[in-house]
Parts: C-alpha cells; structure tokens; sequence
C-alpha cells in the first residue's frame, strides 16, 4: 500500500531536520570544546587527540569493512552459476534469498555502515595505545626472561594485542559473512549425509579458516611474552611452570598451528574435507595436552611440593621489579629499638614534639564553616587540607588551610540570573596553626575574614582572594562573568551599610568569550538553557566559566594522567593556586605486582568501597611524574615536569610536545608548597607492607607482613588509619615537614615500623625511611595507645561528654623522639551552639603517651609537662586506691559540683546568640581546675563504682563507652 503524496514528501524533509539538528548538536559539543581548549592554551591536546581519534576511526572502519565485506562480495560473485538447484531443489535458504535479495544492497550499505561504526568507535578508543606505541621512550632497563627493553612490554605488547584483535575479530566476522552469503546463494547445503559444498565456496571458507589459524600461530608466539604478566605462580611475572612448562608450549603450540594452516591452505587444492578435520583436530588436541595438561603436571607434581625453593628465583625477580616500579626500593630501613633514654629527654631540644600539628583537618572543617563562612551560602571542603607557612619569625609552621567556597544561592533566590551570573564565586583563604588553638579551643586563625586580614594574609601578600575554581559541588556547573563593569552585579563579599553586599566584575583571562551570537548558541544548546541566548545581561565583555573543579579542569587537558584525589589550596605569588599530583601509571611493567590502586588508596579519608572496580584500576607501575596548579581566580592550568626520569612522562611529552613545562620553571614560592602526594604515598605503603622484604624465602614464608593499622579514632569500622602531614623529626635528622604512617604485623597489634617521607619540596624531598620496631620487644601499636588513653582517662572523658556534646578523638599521632616514641592525640567537645547553628567540634583536651608515662591537659605544652617535666603519672597504689577518709570524700564531691556548675556555664556562653566565648573559656578553665581536683582526689578514693559518692551526678555523667569500661589492655612497655 502506498503512502498519501505529502506524508511522502514529509518524511525525507522530517528525516533531514532530524539529521541536521543531530550535527548541530555534535557540531556544538565538538567547537565548544575547541573554545575551552583554545582559552586554556592547551589545543594541541585537542588538536592531538581528536586528529588521532579520527585516523584510528577511519584505519579501523576502512580496514573492517575491506576485509568483511570485500569477502561478503567475494562470496557473492562466487555463487553458483545455476544457483540452489544445482545441489538438489530449494531449501530454508531459498525463502530467505528471495526475501531479501531484492535489498541486499541497501542491506549491505546499513551493515557495513553499522558494523563500521562500532569498529571505528571502538579502535579510536584505543587512541592511548597507539600514541604510546609511536611515542614510547626506552626505560634502560631489560626483563629478566627475554631480556628486552622494559618499553617492549610498556608500549609495544598492548599495541601487538591490539592489532592481532582487531584482525581475529575481522576473520571471524568475514567468516560468519562468507559463511551466510554461501548458504544463501547457493554455495553449499547443510543435507544428509554431511555438507555439499561447490568448490569455490570451499576454496574461500579454506583460506579464511587458514588464515584464522595463521594468526592463531602468531598470537602463541607473542603469547610468550605476556608470561611477564602471569598470575600463575606465588606472585605476579613468569613463574617455574612458565617458565619451564607454558613457555616451550607456547613455541610448541606456534609450530604446531603453522603446520595446521599449511593444511587448511592444501585443503584449497585438494578437495574433501580430510585435511581440514585433520588439521582442527590437531590444532584442538594439541592446545589442550601441550598448552594445558602438561602445564598442570608440572604445576602439581613439580612446583607445588616444592614450591618455596622452585619459586625462589622468579619471587626474587618480583621483589625487584616490584620494588623499581612503585619506586621504593631506595627506600631506607633501619632498626629502631624504641627505648625511651632518660638522658636524651633532658637534653633533647628539638621543638617538633612540642609543636606537633594538633588541629585535625578531618573534624575541623566543620568547625571552619561555622566560625568562618560568614554566610550559609559559603562553604569548606571536607577535610581540610595541611601546609606550612612562616609564622612571622621566619619558622614553617603546619597550618591547616581551606577557601570559602560558593556552594550555591540561598533556596529562594536559587534561579538562573542567580545561579549563572550574581552567585559566580567564593571568597578568601582562612588558615589556621595546627599547632595551637585560642582560649576558648578554636582554631587561632591568622588569615580569616571577609576581606581577608590577618598575619598570614599579610605575610604571604594575598592579593587575589577570589575563588572561580574550586572543589565545591558547585563549580560542575558553568557561570557567565565579566559582563558591564561599569555596573557589576556579581557578588563578591557581604558587607555592612549600603546595600549589604560587595559586587565585583571578573576581569580574568580564563572563561571562553560569549559576546558573539554564535557562542551563544552553541552554549545554549550545549547547556541547554535558552537564557544563554536570551539575556540581555550578557554582553561582549561575558565569559562563560566552566570545568571548574581543579582535577576536572587537570584530566581534560592531560587526559593520560591519573591525578591524586586530594587537591589542596596555597597562596602562591600572591594568588590562591591549587596545586595537584599527577601520576603516570601502567599495569605493563613486567614481573611486578599487579593490585587496584583504590584498595590501595583506600582508608578514612578516603573510603572508595561505592565506586564499582573497573579493569583500568589495576596498576602495576607509577611514577608521581608531574606537578599541575590551577589558578583557582582564573583557572590557568600549568603542568610542570616533576620526574624527568620517568619514559611514561617522555612518552607523552613527545606525544603532546610542549605541555609539560620544565619544574625549573617552577617559582620559589610555588616549590616551597610542593609536598608529597597523599595517594602515592598509600600506595607504597600498601607495597611495603609486604615488599620491605627483600629475601624471598622470607618474602614467601610472610611471618614478617605488616598491615596499615585500622583508624583507633573510628571505632569498630575497618577502615585504614590515613597518613598524616606533620612536622617531625627522624634520628639523626632535623624537624622536616612529612607524611607519616605507622605499621603492625599481621596478627597482632604491636607496632612494627614507623614510616616517613620527606615532603618539604627541598633537597631531600621524596627520602623515605622505615624505622623498624625490634621483633623480640612488644612495643604498643595505635590500637593499644588509644585504648590506653581511654581507658585511663574514661571518667574525666566522658564528664566532657555530658549533655548535648559528644566527645570526638582527633587523629592519633605518631613521632619518634629521644629514642622512643610519642602517640599524641587530640580531644574535641562536639558542641551545638545556639542560633540553629550546627555541631562542631572544639579543641579540649590533648593527650599523650610516651613509654610508661601518660597525660592529659588542656594544650599539648601542659601535657608534655606533666610527662617530661614533672612526676611519672603512673596509676595510684593500692593502698593509695583502697584508703578513704572523709576529708578525701568532700574534696571528691566538691570537685564534682565545681565541674557539673562549669559545664552547665559552659553551655549558656554556647547557647547565647552569638556564643559568648570569652564567658565560655572562663567556664572552661574551671572545669578544667575542678577536673584536675576530681583526678587528685581520685588516687585517695576507692574507684567510682565502689563507692556512690565518687560518682558524677546522674545527669552529667553518662555511663562509659564500651572501649572505656571494657578490659584495659596491657601496661604500656617502657619502650615508646
């Protein structure tokens, strides 16, 4: 039936409007691109990748559909000149023909198109393999087996894998195609007895199964190599069974499938189908005695009863090249007995103790935001991030650092104008000491406000404040700034009197232009929003700002790096810049251990357990080769090359020449807040733990594998203690800024090893040394230590614990000094101030345990007085426990009063809108004065649950926690 004249006529003009919208819509996607890139100066990344992209699609299309349907039409002039009726009458295959031959061209043109589509989409995805193969810069350094350059494996193996898929994937299709046009037309019939066959069709199937068994051939003999790789032994590379068993097969099992192609090929010219079967049969017999029976006797009969010594020499390649690529095998170990010396105490001077970092930026953030948002639409990320900075004496001191970002407008103005134009950016840089707080337990900020005052501000010459770029929800999305400077309208701080606010005009280079009604348009549809088009407040001065997030902003114009997952802000020449670890990385380094770089990352901070595993996860080499910033005020991306030793790094710089800036291009200013990459960090951890071992009958015994401990701060959660940035100070050495981590053994939870490395960014940045703890001494771990704290200060605890607030322990730190370790470790009073403000946690006390001595305070200077300067403070004698007076009784119970009154005074200065914290750390101060009376007048009393006077009021004192009251764990050795 035939359609009606006009919806005939429709229909090519619906499809053509479809159609063009469909390229308008890929145009704008593809030249709003090239605007982004062009503003940030990075085209030839796109220019590269695209052109790439491009050619690998067409390589691959062309190449597919040559080999596909050049044998689909070579089967098709091959059909039988007098057609089916030459093999016997019509069958199935007849209706079929007859239906569809009347439009096997248009068939024919919709496949190949489709089937060009998916291949060309599919070997331009492969655009990083190629570009390695072409680029790839030789390591210097040769496998163990074949004895060829690292760069074989690195960049040459992918691409070989990658080519012979794509021609298996093109004769089995050609194959299936052939096989289908055949039957069709006529060139063989599936009827008893066996397959009829004309011999053209025969001859053409022959030589495509000939040449599948060719390849087949080739890819057993490069098959060898990937035995590098193998996971068949006790650890990743060639093992014993590969060595000896699988890599002969794999030569064997090549000849063999030379031999069977030959015979595929004779089958051309000698007909029947005896030389085929013989030749599968063989290929299939002899794949699975020779390339898998004979390896599984090998591997249950030879290795496995003997495994230790037939192993040793491949585990021993392991550990090296494990070692090479996770860049720790200049890694220094050294024994640490952890013995407190009394007469290094007294003549230790070193200020790395007493000025540790105490602010922990994972729980103050929230403190941040409620003393220094200033309004509800700004906001700090979560955690903080730490740095050094001069306190004004010329000494680095850690600070914890953050940016007021924008988080979005207020609900009720959240529209469009709002959202796009008035609420385009954040505003200033707060940062406090980590090492001290003000009276009241707050951070002592020295760059704070809006505008920005302070010591810091004025020492480090802030000069740009605002924030365009940041890690806020908020900068996924785009803003328009710029606009009429002579009447600006984007919001840049509150302020009292006149209109209540403080607007400004960007004037940034960064942000592509959208003054012209083509950028408009092409924004609008990218985006979505008819309003780009239609504001008449967008004007030839508007720029349109987006990929605002730093890392996002890093992964779009280096696409082959993998960046660290903790950005963190600095004041650089006077401008807030973030600065981000990029890392090369590469699961091809041979005979190294293969593992997921988010199970090795993975710890408090940064829990990756939601985000599914993908295959490209899995690492085995990673070099922290770059140093990128971002200007966080007009999002300038510079990357400089920070491992010019790396042939990764080489690769893509000849790949994308010019990008990579030389690191002495890099500012003083700039390099002295360089610091170590957090997640490079965990990752070789995680390889230490177990590779510190270098003898590979201990490596395979594992009695001497460390674990990262779990987080004491978290309670019953299995999640990994973080590392922590602190100042310390390593024997022998001077107090540098590190990142820190501490190890147990795997049963048990005894401290093993101590682990720092140099982050200060000078001379001896990237230094790693293990202190490791004696094996015959137990010496407590962080599980233990913070037990300990608990359990000896549970009462005095848990009395600040009372009400609406809630105790929160800080990070656990850990230091080495005189000889023994120190275990510090913040408390906070999680308190909910009036004004609907939210909780937040206030710095009260500090605790800290050096080798048999424990104590507690209100500063960590009080604390460390009470260890080094005063009396051990061991737990009270028995008869000291068991001798009560009535004079004891009265100061016990006049101590509780005294503390319950400061507590409830504490609480009214915190309710006050706004909290009076001059009348909250007066009220503090008394609780403390009474705290430390109840603790004098509790070594004179029997203990709390024997007597009911000892026992805090039961409205304040809410019954320990389970850690508090459970079993105390074993006293502390003398050793730290």
């Amino acid at each position: 039936m035939r359609l009606p004249r006009r919806p005939r006529l429709l229909l090519p003009v619906a499809i053509a409007l479809v159609a063009i919208v469909a390229l308008f819509f890929l145009f704008s996607g593809i030249y709003t691109d090239y605007l982004w890139f062009d503003a940030t100066n990075f085209t030839t990344v796109f220019t590269g990748v695209l052109l790439t992209q491009i050619v690998l699609f067409l390589v691959g299309a062309v190449l597919m559909v040559g080999i596909a349907g050049g044998n689909m039409l070579l089967a098709f002039r091959m059909r039988p000149m007098f057609g089916p009726a030459s093999f016997g009458g019509g069958s199935g295959a007849d209706r079929y023909r007859m239906a569809l031959d009347p439009h096997r061209k248009l068939i024919f043109i919709v496949g190949m198109g489709l089937l060009a589509l998916f291949t060309g989409s599919s070997f331009a995805g492969q655009w990083k393999t190629w570009l390695q193969y072409i680029n790839g810069a030789a390591f210097g350094k040769q496998d163990q087996l074949f004895k060829m350059d690292v760069s074989f494996f690195m960049f040459d193996y992918p691409f070989i894998r990658m080519v012979l898929n794509f021609l298996f994937t093109a004769v089995i299709i050609s194959i299936v195609l052939a096989a289908i046009t055949h039957y069709l037309y006529g060139g063989f019939r599936l009827q008893s007895p066996g397959v009829h066959a004309s011999r053209a069709a025969r001859t053409h199937l022959s030589l495509l199964l000939g040449i599948f068994v060719l390849l087949k051939a080739v890819a057993y003999w490069v098959d060898r190599y990937g035995l590098v790789f193998s996971d068949r032994g006790f650890v990743h590379g060639a093992s014993y069974t590969d060595v000896n068993a699988v890599l002969p097969a794999k030569t064997i099992l090549a000849i063999i499938a030379l031999i069977c192609a030959a015979l595929f090929f004779a089958g051309v010219v000698r007909p029947g189908g005896m030389l085929p079967g013989v030749s599968f049969g063989l290929l299939v017999l002899s794949a699975i005695l020779i390339g898998g029976v004979y390896p599984a006797l090998v591997e249950q009969f030879q290795v496995k009863p003997n495994q230790q010594g037939k192993e040793a020499a491949y585990i021993q390649r392991n550990i090296e090249a494990t070692r090479q690529s996770y860049n720790v095998d200049k890694t220094e170990v050294e024994t640490y007995n952890a013995v407190a010396d009394p007469a290094k105490v007294q003549a230790n001077t070193d200020t790395s103790v007493s000025g540790v970092r105490l602010l922990d930026p994972a729980l103050v953030s929230s403190t941040y935001e409620q003393t220094q948002r200033i309004r509800g639409f700004y906001s700090f990320a979560e955690p903080l991030d730490v740095d050094r900075y001069n306190d004004g004496t010329g000494k680095l001191v850690d600070h914890i650092v953050g940016v007021r970002e924008m988080s979005a407008p207020p609900e009720a103005q959240n529209n469009w104008i709002n959202k796009a134009l008035v609420y385009t950016h954040g505003y200033g840089f707060v940062a406090a000491p980590g090492n001290k707080v003000d009276s009241s337990g707050l951070p002592d900020y020295d760059a704070k406000d809006m505008p920005v005052i302070g010591p810091l501000a004025a020492s480090a010459k802030l000069q740009e404040p605002r924030v365009y770029y940041g890690e806020s929800p908020s900068s996924a999305e785009y803003v328009i700034a710029g606009g009429n400077p002579n009447n600006p309208q984007e919001l840049d701080y509150p302020e009292t009197g006149g209109t209540g606010q403080k607007n400004t005009t960007y004037t940034g280079q960064g942000g592509v232009p959208v003054g012209s009604f083509l950028n408009r348009l092409v924004y609008a549809a990218k985006y979505g929003e008819k309003n780009i088009l239609l504001s008449g407040d967008i004007n030839d001065n508007s720029k349109i700002l987006y990929v605002r997030n730093p890392r996002e902003r890093i992964e779009k114009v280096a696409p082959f790096l993998t960046l660290d997952g903790n950005p963190y802000p600095a004041i650089v020449d006077g401008r807030i810049t973030w600065i981000v670890d990029g890392y090369t990385t590469s699961n091809d380094y041979p005979y190294a251990q293969s593992e997921s770089l988010g199970d090795m990352t993975r710890d408090t901070t940064s829990d990756r357990r939601v985000i599914a595993q993908q295959p490209s996860d899995r690492i085995n080499y990673i070099r922290n080769s770059v140093k990128a910033t971002v200007d966080a005020y007009d999002g300038t991306v510079k990357l400089y090359g920070w491992d010019n030793n790396d042939p990764v790094l080489k690769t893509w710089s000849n790949a994308f020449p010019g990008i990579i800036r030389p690191a002495s291009e890099m500012s003083a200013d700039l390099r002295s807040h360089v610091r170590y990459p957090e997640d490079l960090f965990k990752v070789q951890r995680y390889t230490l733990s177990r590779y510190h071992i270098t003898n590979p009958a201990a490596f395979y015994s594992g009695q001497d594998f460390w674990n990262v401990p779990n987080d004491p701060t978290q309670g019953s959660q299995n999640v990994k203690q973080p590392p922590y940035y602190l100042t310390t100070t390593m024997p022998g050495g001077s107090p540098t800024f590190s990142l820190t981590t501490t190890f147990v053994p795997r049963q048990g939870p005894n401290l093993a090893a101590f682990m720092a490395v140099d982050s200060s960014g000078g001379s001896g940045y990237g230094r790693m040394r293990i202190l490791r703890m004696p094996s015959s001494t137990p010496i407590p771990g962080p599980g233990q230590a913070q037990n300990s704290f608990q359990s000896r200060f549970a009462g005095e605890l848990n009395l600040l614990g009372v009400g609406a607030s809630s105790v929160r322990y800080g990070n656990l730190l850990t230091l080495p000094y005189a000889g023994g370790l120190v275990y510090i470790e913040p408390v906070y009073i999680q308190v909910a101030a009036g004004g609907g403000q939210e909780p937040y946690p206030i710095l009260q006390r500090v605790l800290v345990s050096f080798g048999s001595k424990i104590g507690v305070a209100r500063t960590l200077e009080e604390a460390l007085t009470e260890i080094f300067g005063g009396e051990q403070n061991q737990q009270p004698t028995e008869q000291q426990q068991t001798t009560p007076n009535a004079q004891t009784n009265t100061a016990l119970n006049s101590a509780i009063s005294n503390a319950k009154k400061a507590y409830e005074d504490a609480q009214k200065a915190l309710q006050a809108s706004p909290p009076d914290w001059d009348a909250y750390g007066d009220a503090q101060k008394r609780l403390q004065d009474a705290l430390k009376a109840l603790e004098g007048a509790n070594t004179r009393q029997p203990a709390p649950s024997a007597s009911p006077t000892a026992s805090p009021p039961a409205s304040a004192a809410p019954s320990a926690s389970p850690t508090a009251t459970g079993s105390p764990p074993p006293s502390p050795s003398p050793s730290g």
